[in-house]
């Protein structure tokens, strides 16, 4: 476990000294034509990202160290000597686990509860210092405020907060009974209202229709200007409490981005697990001395490891954009080779 742990955080360690040498290389020209504040960049962003970085490559250097290491004590002969002992193999990977579950736990809680606490404050500052401002570009926007209330607008404009030929329709037991229709509203930011102007609203009262129109009308309709104006990596500033709630609440607007944030939160989930995964396929890979040495089974565990992830990039493309079930997508990568360590974990105790 020593040797594990060690070789783990000591490689994260060199790894993440790297990434922010080239991150500070690459937005240097930002930082200065935004005069960001050092102060800012040291705690705001770095601080920030480090924990985003580390735990998003946490179980490839997880793979990675198990290999290195168990491959330089089979190279020497210390499992050799192990299993001759009468320790029997399945017993030689309780360390293995042990500390694979510890780097798993650590990364569950980090992922759904620390990270996203520490991803405001990093999106905030990307927001202010590095990317350009966000502008909607969402045509024929279909919402669902409240239950049997729905709107539509053509466009949105982020700067003015404007939404466009704009309309709203309430239904009660299935039957339309009132419509507006107008050319368009405007969030009033001294009342917090959306102001309609050029209204025309059709109600329907039994066989009956009464017509109103109007200049402008005031309207606190449960629909915010933050809602329009946020990029699809908001999620990563929410925690797992926060993510299921805005899950329900975008499924109820009838957002079309609702399986990118399924997506997100069973990534969170799943991508812990990897970790047991992976260490278990490392060290049956590197447990058997080789003749090509420590090379051979980290190259070996490099391509594996890597075939991993993309796997992973494939199956989430194919659950947005051609309806495969997002949690089906995002976890049977790890059903897979789940499957594939214990073929391996049979043969090397053989």
């Amino acid at each position: 476990m020593k040797k594990f742990l060690g070789t783990f955080f000591y490689a994260l360690l060199l790894i993440i000294v790297i990434v922010v040498i080239f991150d500070i290389s690459e937005k240097i020209d930002d930082f200065m034509e935004h005069d960001a504040p050092l102060h800012a960049i040291i705690f705001d962003y770095y601080m920030n990202f480090i924990p985003y970085f580390a735990n998003l490559f946490s179980a490839l250097f997880t793979f990675i160290s198990v290999i290195f290491f168990t491959s330089k004590m089979a190279a020497d002969s210390e499992i050799i000597a192990i299993l001759s002992s009468g320790i029997s193999y399945k017993r030689m990977l309780v360390p293995y686990f042990l500390s694979s579950l510890i780097i798993a736990i650590f990364s569950l809680i980090l992922i759904n509860w620390v990270i996203p606490s520490a991803n405001k404050k990093r999106l905030e500052f990307e927001n202010t210092y590095i990317k350009r401002r966000y502008y909607n570009s969402e045509k024929n926007i279909h919402r669902q405020v409240l239950p049997n209330v729905y709107i539509y607008m053509e466009s949105y404009n982020t700067i003015y907060n404007i939404g466009y030929k704009f309309s709203m329709e309430k239904f009660e037991n299935g039957k339309l009974k009132s419509k507006l229709l107008s050319d368009y509203m405007q969030w009033d930011t001294t009342k917090h209202t959306w102001k309609i102007t050029n209204y025309y609203i059709r109600d329907f009262v039994g066989d009956k229709q009464i017509i109103t129109t109007g200049r402008k009308i005031d309207s606190a309709i449960n629909l915010k200007p933050e809602q329009f104006a946020r990029r699809n990596n908001v999620v990563e500033a929410m925690n797992h409490e926060e993510l299921d709630t805005f899950i329900e609440e975008e499924k109820m607007r009838g957002s079309d981005n609702v399986t990118l944030w399924i997506i997100e939160k069973n990534k969170r989930l799943s991508f812990p697990f990897s970790t047991i995964i992976l260490t278990l396929i490392g060290v049956t890979l590197s447990s058997r001395k080789k003749r090509g040495g420590i090379g051979t089974n980290i190259g070996l565990g490099i391509l594996l490891a890597f075939s991993y992830i993309l796997f992973m990039q494939v199956s989430m493309v194919l659950a947005t954009n051609a309806n495969v079930n997002p949690v089906f997508a995002v976890w049977i990568p790890n059903i897979l080779y789940a499957l594939i360590g214990l073929f391996l974990y049979h043969k090397a105790a053989k």
